[in-house]
């Protein structure tokens, strides 16, 4: 074949691919204060329901926390007296997307005890609980564990247990901004680091327990103090810590 001709197929290919998804939604921390028609503050320590978020966390989490520069949300974790305090922001009932690309820009706050994340869960939470609901870990990122970022799924199948994850080596991405990712279907849900495929989540057998991913889910970014995985020590010396989130896109 004419190598011309070839590599028009082949960019018109990858063009078609470009092009399947649209921008859905997009978040892009522009304004003075959180959109609150998209987004809800989820605030305090968890208690009495789900004291340390089932993770024995350490901080509480208030409206206070956070501040808008340069374009990005920018979540500081501090120490105040004996309190640590942080920012979660989750857009439970407000928006909540089945399949697609989703994805954000953002840099990562750095010191041990530190877990900044940027995850999903099915929005049918209130009605069967967690895990049977599903999450999706998009970006986990602890101190303790440096150079390493974390991708997983927790399902009823694995008892919540981190079975279906990956711990993938990136030696700077303490340095600057990356791009964190799914693209997820009805089969199979892909995550990415920048343009790389890091792990692939498809289970030969698709059920209620195994694969709870065929229903809409909300998304949530927070960074979190401590905790089973986060690690019980914190370095109070590293703090104040900012975890700068430059964007949220949904693509389908």
């Amino acid at each position: 074949m004419n190598k011309i001709i070839l590599l028009l197929l082949i960019c018109s290919f990858s063009y078609a691919q470009e092009v399947k998804r649209k921008l859905v939604w997009e978040e892009n921390f522009n304004k003075k204060k959180i959109n609150e028609k998209d987004w809800n503050f989820e605030l305090g320590d968890g208690c009495p329901n789900l004291c340390g978020y089932g993770n024995n966390e350490r901080q509480i989490y208030t409206k206070t926390n956070h501040e808008f520069k340069d374009g990005n949300l920018v979540i500081e974790a501090r120490k105040e007296g004996s309190i640590y305090t942080s920012t979660k922001i989750t857009t439970k009932g407000k928006k909540e997307f089945k399949y697609g690309r989703i994805e954000a820009r953002a840099k990562l706050p750095i010191g041990h005890g530190l877990w900044p994340a940027f995850w999903m869960l099915g929005a049918n939470i209130d009605e069967v609980k967690w895990p049977k609901t599903g999450e999706i870990d998009i970006l986990e990122y602890i101190g303790r564990d440096p150079h390493m970022v974390y991708t997983t799924l927790h399902t009823q199948d694995s008892h919540g247990n981190t079975i279906n994850t990956k711990r993938t080596e990136f030696p700077n991405i303490e340095e600057g901004y990356h791009v964190y990712a799914i693209e997820w279907d009805k089969d199979k849900i892909d995550f990415f680091v920048d343009t790389n495929l890091v792990y692939t989540f498809n289970p030969e057998v698709k059920n209620e327990d195994t694969w709870p991913f065929d229903k809409p889910f909300y998304i949530i970014v927070n960074l979190a103090i401590g905790g089973n995985f986060g690690g019980p020590d914190v370095d109070d010396s590293v703090l104040p810590q900012k975890y700068y989130v430059d964007y949220v896109r949904v693509y389908q």
